[in-house]
């Protein structure tokens, strides 16, 4: 096989495109010999310099105008900024109102949301069901106090090339700047600023084969702005800091080769766009194309299958590189906003998958990608008449790739979860010890004097990609809830969500032989459960406990003066998401496995020695999310020290990169109104202590004086990582303070 046929097809050219081998040919002296500053007057200065105004040129030539009217910035993201900002506060005196469309990139939206916030009024555009924005509609909301109009020239999902003729000569009329962020539009599709009429236009480089950090805003001449960067005089006085050369010398080659054959590219871009389409349409007949059908970026092809979440076909399509029109949180499916403003149809938007080709498609590319995805939505969705069981074989599977709600276990959000449990009847059983009233993880009934029954239920998608260690972590997670109710396990029944279409039978052996492993390692036997087909992997436990009566413990009780201890260190949502995402080494995928499927027994025989005040095990909520339920029991505050919180190695660095799962933002959304933070508590700090975990540690409180006395007990225990993490104070103005010391 050759290399080629093993990687993925890549159709994702509107996210990013790789280096054309000529740019980085033109890039390559200034690694080396070629490093002078362009502002200095020696000749490695002078070599910098010309290179730069040659890189102007190129741009320029390719945009229809004079170089001195190009700026280079470090990207889309800048000139946006740059213009918009710039614009805004430049002419603040002449008005406060923007115009722009409901379905920019963010790059624009949260601009003017940001402006909204310093006092300029915004006007956000409707579209129609192409996404295209009417003109009619523009005049309509122009004001005397309108100094600004910004509509992107094309729109990255779904492709629709928006009217940016018509708009600037309503704007020119009514002497307002127009600014468009043209960063899908140029490179495919002939970009004449002055046959357009605009005042500014964002191009960024690793759009059209130029390195990703670098870009450039076309700026009439005449139009004055205010600087966003304050520093020295570069870029006429407009953006400080010294020059990107390389990169800079690199974007406007990529102009110049793009130029070069504009029309053909396009045209050929578009053949293989429409190739791609016909297949699919071919195999799927019900499948909705997005956007203009016409008045497109010839690359784009956005299409909504119904019946599949976009995010778990492309879990499926190891073999194709897309983006999804939607992305799984916890407890939620999020569309994307450009669909919604075009009013696509839900179950159409759920299963909305962006391909776009670009200048390195093949025919042989396009029609293995066909097969891959017809393949894989034919697995998701199985035919009538199937017995709908894959014999595909379970070597080197990766479980993880069969789900999207990895990282929030699967778990509703915290907000719309206390709604419903708000309305449940109150039990009035007697013997109902423990019911859905409280914020406990299991329910207890009085047997008799000596014995009451605890009863527990929890499952998930997988959080690792061998089934074994999944079930094993699985029955942990469930165990859990038993021990921090200060009960003994007795037996257990599985529960199980499985796509037998998807996967080998032998997937869903080894699940249920780790889970069993794990049972019998805490003493109990698996005697039964449940298993229903499903569009993705799911298992778990309902686990029966026993304990007396007068020894349950509740995560309600806790008083000021106790300590407040921690027996697991924080970070499986972040480490879970990692791996998912191919982002963890085996040694530290190893620790996960091993921290998350360690049951928290020892931890559990350890706490029955003392007059404990509250416990809970922390799980999808967070660590914040279970110390919030904590204190709703009782008037104390819990003070925590972040910086006394374990936390697994890795999980900040990982947090600084971006890998957050959805599960962690809703919790942290979730508790904002109950946590106090103290100054120096930084946001990975607050992301590390909302973080959904998986099987995590028990969070226990217990007298103050005792605090230390057991956290001793339980690391000679063999519980090595349980740490005192805080205390609870006299009650405050919040519920949780987390301070920095």
């Amino acid at each position: 096989m050759k290399i080629e046929d093993m990687k993925p097809v890549y159709l994702d050219y509107n996210a990013t495109t790789p280096l054309d081998p000529e740019v980085a040919e033109s890039m390559r002296p200034f690694l080396d010999g070629l490093f002078g500053n362009p502002s200095s007057d020696h000749w490695y200065g002078t070599e910098a310099k010309k290179a730069v105004e040659k890189a102007r040129g190129q741009v320029a030539r390719l945009l229809g105008c004079r170089p001195e009217e190009i700026i280079f910035t470090s990207g889309g993201s800048e000139s946006d900024n740059m213009a918009i900002k710039g614009a805004a506060f430049a002419n603040r005196e002449a008005g406060n109102h923007i115009i722009t469309s409901s379905v920019e990139h963010p790059a624009v939206l949260e601009v003017c949301r940001y402006l909204e916030d310093e006092g300029f009024l915004v006007t956000y555009l409707e579209v129609d069901r192409k996404g295209k924005v009417n003109p009619g509609d523009l005049r309509k909301a122009i004001s005397p106090r309108t100094i600004l109009v910004t509509v992107m020239m094309a729109n990255n999902e779904v492709g629709t090339i928006q009217p940016i003729g018509e708009i600037s000569r309503i704007t020119s009329a009514k002497e307002i700047l127009l600014h468009t962020d043209a960063a899908q539009a140029v490179g495919k599709i002939p970009v004449d600023v002055n046959e357009l009429g605009v005042d500014m236009l964002t191009v960024a480089g690793h759009k059209l084969y130029a390195p990703k950090g670098v870009g450039a805003l076309y700026l009439r001449s005449g139009v004055q702005l205010s600087r966003l960067i304050h520093g020295a005089d570069h870029e006429q006085n407009l953006r400080a800091g010294t020059e990107n050369v390389m990169e800079i010398a690199g974007l406007g080659t990529a102009c110049e080769v793009a130029g070069r054959s504009l029309d053909e590219e396009g045209a050929r871009m578009r053949a293989l766009r429409d190739r791609l389409y016909r297949g699919l349409k071919k195999n799927h007949s019900g499948i909705r194309l997005n956007g203009d059908p016409k008045e497109r970026l010839p690359n784009t092809l956005s299409v909504g299958i119904p019946g599949i979440e976009a995010s778990t076909l492309l879990a499926e399509l190891d073999g194709v590189a897309a983006s999804p029109g939607a992305a799984c949180h916890t407890g939620s499916v999020d569309i994307s906003e450009t669909l919604k403003a075009m009013g696509t149809p839900v179950e159409y938007a759920i299963g909305t998958v962006r391909f776009s080709t670009g200048r390195f498609s093949t025919e042989d590319e396009i029609d293995r990608a066909v097969r891959l995805v017809s393949e894989a939505v034919k697995r998701l969705v199985p035919s009538t008449g199937s017995d709908g069981v894959t014999e595909q074989s379970s070597r080197d599977l990766k479980l993880t790739h069969f789900t999207h709600g990895l990282g929030c276990a699967c778990k509703l959000r915290p907000h719309d979860l206390e709604k419903v449990l708000r309305e449940m009847p109150v039990p009035v059983d007697p013997e109902v010890m423990i019911g859905p009233e409280t914020l406990d993880d299991a329910a207890v009934y009085r047997i008799n004097e000596d014995t009451a029954l605890v009863q527990t239920l929890d499952f998930f998608t997988p959080v690792l990609d061998d089934p074994y260690d999944f079930g094993a972590v699985a029955a942990a997670n469930a165990l859990s809830d038993i021990y921090a109710m200060g009960a003994n396990p007795v037996f257990a029944l599985n529960i199980v969500g499985f796509p037998s279409s998807r996967l080998p039978m032998e997937v869903l052996r080894l699940i249920l032989k780790g889970a069993g492993d794990k049972a019998a390692e805490a003493g109990v036997s698996i005697l039964g459960g449940h298993t229903v087909e499903d569009s993705e992997p799911k298992f778990g436990l309902a686990v029966t406990g026993l304990v007396h009566p007068g020894r349950i413990l509740t995560n309600s009780g806790a008083s000021a003066g106790d300590a407040l201890i921690l027996t697991k260190p924080l970070g499986t949502g972040i480490l879970s998401t990692a791996l998912k995402r191919g982002m963890l080494e085996e040694e530290m995928e190893r620790k996960l496995t091993l921290l998350m499927s360690e049951l928290n027994r020892k931890a559990a025989e350890v706490i029955a020695r003392y007059d404990v005040t509250a416990c809970t095990d922390v799980t999808g909520f967070g660590f914040l999310g279970h110390l919030r339920e904590m204190t709703a029991g009782g008037g104390a505050t819990a003070e925590v020290d972040a910086g006394r919180v374990p936390v697994m190695d890795g999980v900040r660095q990982l947090i600084a990169a971006g890998v957050v799962p959805g599960g962690t933002v809703s919790n942290l959304e979730y508790v904002s109104g109950s946590v106090e933070w103290g100054e120096g508590v930084s946001r990975v700090d607050r992301i590390v202590l909302a973080d959904a975990q998986t099987s995590g540690g028990l969070l226990v409180s217990v007298p103050g004086p005792k605090g230390q006395e057991l956290r001793e007990d339980l690391r000679e225990g063999g519980v090595t990582e349980a740490e005192i993490v805080g205390k609870f104070i006299p009650g405050g103005k919040k519920s949780i303070r987390v301070v920095a010391r």
